[in-house]
C-alpha cells in the first residue's frame, strides 16, 4: 500500500489523463471488456471502462471519487485483487464507483498512466487522479486506503451518491455489445487465458477466411507484442540492448516493451535509429517490426504519421 498520505494537495498534477477525458477514436479491440465476476450485478456502482468511455468515469468522479482498477485478461491472477476491491467498493453504498480497466484491451490508457505492474490502483476526484498502490493488497488495507478517499473527496466537496440502478430485460438487450465472431471470440478467449499461441492461430484462420478483417489484423500483432514480452525483465533487456545498439533482436524487444509501458515515441526512435544503423536484413528486419508496431498502436495515432515520415527519411 502507498506509504503516502492522501490529502487535497496531493490530487493536484499526480498524472496526467486530460488526454482520456474525451472519447478516443473508435479501433478494433481484443473484444469486449470484461470487467471479472463482480460485474455480473446490473448496477452501475463497478463498471468495466476503455479507451473510448473512460471519459464517463472522469465525469462521475465530480460526483463520487472514482476508484480505477487496471489489470491484465492476459494475466487471471491479476483478477481475484480486483474482485476483492469491487466487493469493498459496494460496501460503501454508492459513496464510490469503482471502474476496472483491462490494460491489454486499453492501450491508450495504459500507456497515459505509464503502467509497469498489475494491478495497479488510482483515484480520481473531480477529474483529479492520484495514484494509491500497485500489487495485490489484504481486505483491511484496501479499507483503509478508501477510507482515505473518501476523507479527501469530502475536503474537495465531492460528496455524492450513486444508487444502484438495474438493468431491465428490454434495456440490457438494448445496451449488450454484438457477438463477436465465433473466431474472434475463440481467440478473446485463449487472451483471457494467456495461450496465445492459440489467440494466434485463431486469428490467423481469421484474416484466412477473410484478408480484409482489419480486427483481425490489429488482435495478431497485439497478441504477437504480448507473446514476445511475456516474462522479459524489462532492465535485464534494455541492459543487453545498450550493450549491443544494432543487435535487431535486443533492440526489437526493448521497443516492445516500451510500447507496452507506454513509451511510443522512444519504441519508434529506438527503431528508426537500428535502420539507420543496419544494411540488408537486418535493416528489412527492423523496418519490418517497426510497422508491426504501427499496427499495434493504431495508424490514425499522430506518432505513427510522424514516424512513418521518419522511417521514410532513413530509408531515402
Amino acid at each position: 500500500m502507498t506509504d503516502q498520505p492522501i490529502t487535497p494537495a496531493s490530487l493536484r498534477g499526480a498524472v496526467d489523463l486530460s488526454a482520456l477525458a474525451r472519447p478516443a477514436s473508435a479501433r478494433p479491440t481484443f473484444g469486449p471488456s470484461s470487467v471479472t465476476g463482480e460485474s455480473d450485478a446490473n448496477d452501475n456502482l463497478v463498471i468495466a471502462v476503455d479507451d473510448a468511455t473512460f471519459a464517463d468515469a472522469m465525469q462521475t468522479s465530480a460526483q463520487v471519487p472514482v476508484i480505477v482498477a487496471l489489470w491484465s485478461g492476459s494475466r487471471p491472477d491479476t483478477k481475484s485483487h480486483i474482485d476483492a476491491l469491487a466487493q469493498e467498493v459496494r460496501s460503501y453504498a454508492g459513496r464510490m464507483q469503482l471502474a476496472t480497466v483491462d490494460i491489454d484491451v486499453s492501450l491508450q490508457i495504459r500507456q497515459a498512466l505509464q503502467v509497469q505492474q498489475v494491478p495497479m490502483v488510482l483515484a480520481i476526484l473531480a477529474g483529479q487522479p492520484v495514484p494509491l498502490y500497485v500489487g495485490d493488497q489484504p481486505a483491511d488495507a484496501i479499507r483503509q486506503v478508501l477510507d482515505k478517499v473518501l476523507e479527501a473527496a469530502a475536503a474537495n466537496g465531492v460528496t455524492g451518491r450513486l444508487e444502484a440502478a438495474p438493468a431491465s430485460d428490454e434495456d440490457t438487450a438494448e445496451d449488450a455489445e454484438p457477438e463477436l465472431p465465433e473466431i474472434h471470440q475463440r481467440a478473446f478467449d485463449a487472451i483471457e487465458q494467456g495461450d496465445f499461441d492459440a489467440a494466434t492461430a485463431a486469428y490467423e484462420q481469421a484474416l484466412k477466411d477473410n484478408p480484409a478483417d482489419d480486427e483481425a489484423r490489429l488482435g495478431l500483432g497485439q497478441v504477437g507484442l504480448l507473446k514476445r514480452t511475456s516474462g522479459v525483465d524489462l532492465n535485464t533487456a534494455r541492459e543487453a540492448a545498450a550493450a549491443a545498439p544494432t543487435d535487431v533482436e535486443k533492440q526489437t524487444l526493448v521497443a516492445d516493451l516500451d510500447v507496452l509501458g507506454g513509451h511510443i515515441e522512444d519504441a519508434f526512435a529506438r527503431l528508426i535509429d537500428l535502420v539507420k544503423a543496419t544494411v540488408g536484413d537486418e535493416r528489412n528486419a527492423a523496418r519490418e517490426h517497426l510497422v508491426q508496431l504501427f499496427d499495434v498502436v493504431g495508424p490514425t495515432d499522430e506518432r505513427v504519421k510522424k514516424a512513418r515520415t521518419a522511417l521514410m527519411s532513413a530509408l531515402y
